[in-house]
C-alpha cells in the first residue's frame, strides 16, 4: 500500500529539508510513493532548502506547493491531499518533531481503504518534548475536547496520522480542522485507532502558536465541531435497484454525505 506524506510548512528553514531527506532514508521505498511539501507563505529559507532537493534529483517523487499567502495548516495540509496521488496518507508537521520512523507502525495498523477497520490511525506522544506550560495546556485542552466530543483521542495535537485520502476529502472543511481529524472521521462513520509514537524537540525557528492564541481558536472551532456532529447523519443504504455498482462502494461513498442534504433519512427539519 503506497503512500503521499504530506508536509505542511511556514517557515521552517533548518527543518524541512532535514525531515525530508530523513523521510525518504527510514520510510521504505516499497511504500513511499511521493513526499509533498505545501510551504503556507514561508518568507525565510523554506523554498530554497525545498527546491534544492528537488534539484538534486535523488529523491524521487518529491514535490512542492506554495501558498501566495499564509492560509494556514489546515489549508495546506488539505492542498497537499489534494495533489496527492496515492489513495493513503501520511500527514507530519513540517517542523521536524515527528519521527517519520512511526510511519510503517501506523501504517500496519490502518485498513486497506474501502475495508472494514481504521480508517484514520493517529499517534499519541507518550514523552512531550515541549515547554511544560504547552504540556499543560495540551492536557487541558485534550481534557475539554474529550468531555464535549467523547471522541476518545487521547492527543488531538499530535501532528503525524496516517488516513484514507478519499475519506478526508469528504469531510466538511474548516480552518484549523487538522485538530480535529479522529471526532470528523468518527462522525463520517469511519473507525479510528491511535499508537505511540516519539516526539522530538524543533531543532530549528519558533513555534507558531502560543497557549493563549490556541486557547481562544479552540474554543471557537469546538463549538463549530459540536454543531457538525449534531447537524450530520450517515445514511444506511437499505436498496440500490439496478445494482451498477457493488452497494458497498456506492455505501462507501454515501458516508461523505451530511445534513444539509435534506433527503438524507432521519432529518429534523
Amino acid at each position: 500500500m503506497r503512500i503521499s506524506v504530506v508536509l505542511p510548512a511556514f517557515n521552517e528553514a533548518g527543518n524541512i529539508g532535514r525531515l525530508v531527506e530523513e523521510t525518504y532514508a527510514v520510510v521504505p521505498a516499497d511504500i513511499l510513493g511521493e513526499v509533498i511539501v505545501v510551504d503556507d507563505g514561508s518568507d525565510d529559507a523554506t523554498p530554497a532548502e525545498v527546491k534544492s532537493l528537488i534539484a538534486g534529483g535523488v529523491l524521487p517523487g518529491l514535490r512542492y506547493l506554495r501558498h501566495a499567502s499564509r492560509c494556514g495548516q489546515s489549508t495546506a495540509l488539505r492542498t497537499g491531499v489534494l495533489a496527492a496521488t496515492s489513495p493513503v496518507i501520511a500527514s507530519m508537521d513540517g517542523d521536524g518533531q515527528n519521527d517519520p520512523r512511526d510511519i510503517a507502525p501506523l501504517l500496519e495498523k490502518l485498513a486497506p481503504p474501502g475495508a472494514k477497520g481504521p480508517a484514520l490511525v493517529g499517534g499519541i506522544r507518550v514523552a512531550r518534548r515541549a515547554a511544560g506550560s504547552k504540556r499543560l495546556a495540551s492536557r487541558a485542552a485534550n481534557w475539554i475536547r474529550d468531555a464535549v466530543l467523547r471522541d476518545a483521542c487521547p492527543d488531538t495535537g499530535c501532528g503525524i496520522k496516517v488516513y484514507w485520502r478519499e475519506a478526508f476529502l469528504r469531510l466538511p472543511f474548516f480552518t484549523s480542522m487538522h485538530r480535529y481529524l479522529p471526532a470528523l472521521f468518527q462522525t463520517y462513520g469511519h473507525e479510528v485507532a491511535y499508537l505511540p509514537v516519539n516526539d522530538r524537540p524543533r531543532q530549528a525557528g519558533v513555534s507558531k502558536y502560543n497557549n493563549l492564541g490556541r486557547a481562544l481558536i479552540g474554543v471557537y472551532d469546538l463549538i463549530g465541531v459540536v454543531w457538525l456532529r449534531r447537524r450530520t447523519r450517515v445514511p444506511v443504504i437499505a436498496e440500490a435497484l439496478p445494482e451498477g455498482r457493488q452497494v458497498s462502494e456506492f455505501a462507501g461513498r454515501m458516508r461523505g454525505w451530511s445534513s444539509s442534504q435534506r433527503k438524507c433519512a432521519g432529518e429534523n427539519t
